[in-house]
């Protein structure tokens, strides 16, 4: 997978953001969708593990870079690689494991991340229905929405909610999202099935899932000429709340060093 991911943030202009990747990806390896969409465990697709793992090691063999935000970049050094031996790279962070093996785990590893992920995954999958699209209200909330609405009514095209996000201050947007506890893939038909029951009542569709998503999934909810959709898998959805606290506790180290500079203007 080295030499597939470095191809594919070049492709994509040197940065991409974890969904962005693993299409680009399965684009250059040509894969099928059942390639795509097998399960590893859990929710989690085989190819994402992979490529999670892969991008781990790219990272600390020095030419990949992530913000806060999930968005991985080529370094400076990886911008002028167009390849590697798989060989070197193993090599190379195996060394770095032993040489701080005292240090380690300084950083989440991909194995501790996809660990309170599956948790996570598991204590949504637990709860009822409707509690679940409560979680979601409070996500849309904390993010930023408001009179977000949780309609709770059958029989209504999958529309479980509604809100309103302001850009600005000045322009609003009417939203209505679904929320879908599920274990596997959500197809086209099922995108456009909600965008059926969505239009003319919004300017914007929002599906989000605890599984994933087909690439036939992906590409329905931006086909040209339709209304667009956005949409939320399970490891975006975990992010975004772990991102705003919601269902977890994250410890950090406080390290605070003295300025020695600062009193010397005394």
């Amino acid at each position: 997978m080295y030499n597939p991911l470095i191809q594919a943030l070049k492709q994509l202009g040197g940065s991409g953001s974890v969904s962005e990747i693993e299409e680009k990806v399965a684009e250059i390896l040509k894969l099928s969708e059942e390639d795509i969409s097998e399960i590893h465990r859990n929710n989690t697709t085989k190819l994402s593990y992979r490529l999670a793992w892969t991008r781990n090691y790219l990272k600390r063999y020095g030419i990949l870079e992530n913000s806060s935000r999930a968005v991985w970049a080529l370094t400076p050094v990886g911008i002028h690689i167009d390849k590697v031996d798989k060989a070197e790279v193993n090599k190379k962070v195996k060394s770095l494991d032993q040489k701080t093996i005292k240090e380690k785990d300084e950083e989440e590893t991909p194995e501790d991340e996809l660990l309170w992920q599956e948790q996570y995954i598991e204590q949504l999958q637990k709860i009822s229905p409707k509690g679940f699209e409560h979680v979601c209200q409070r996500m849309l909330r904390e993010s930023g929405f408001v009179q977000v609405e949780v309609t709770g009514r059958s029989g209504d095209g999958g529309i479980d909610g509604r809100g309103i996000i302001k850009i600005g201050g000045l322009l609003s947007f009417h939203i209505i999202f679904q929320c879908k506890r599920y274990v596997g893939s959500v197809s086209s038909q099922q995108i456009r099935d909600f965008r059926g029951a969505m239009v003319g009542r919004a300017d914007k569709g929002l599906f989000i899932t605890t599984g994933t998503f087909t690439r036939d999934a992906r590409q329905e909810a931006t086909r040209d000429g339709a209304p667009p959709v956005d949409l939320i898998d399970g490891e975006e959805l975990v992010q975004k709340l772990k991102e705003l606290r919601l269902g977890v506790k994250v410890e950090q180290e406080e390290v605070v060093e003295v300025d020695n500079d600062w009193f010397k203007a005394f």
